[in-house]
């Protein structure tokens, strides 16, 4: 699951989304491989469409909350 929130301001008298900020939210048994998932964080914005589409227009950033179930 993710969370998305935002930013608008006015730029150049135009209204603009101007940063994207993403929490991933991973809920895994205890066995989860903490060092995979970050590494497919690290890397998931290579390939992610939505995130090539606004690069260098939009600050976009992400974080990942992992949540062990019981």
């Amino acid at each position: 699951m993710a969370s998305v929130e935002g930013d608008i301001a006015e730029v150049e008298d135009v209204l603009r989304i101007t940063a994207i900020r993403l929490l991933f939210r991973l809920v895994a048994d205890q066995s989860i491989d903490h060092d995979a998932v970050e590494r497919a964080l690290a890397t998931f914005s290579a390939k992610c469409p939505a995130y090539q589409s606004v690069r260098g227009c939009i600050e976009c950033s992400w974080d990942l909350e992992i949540v062990i179930a019981d």
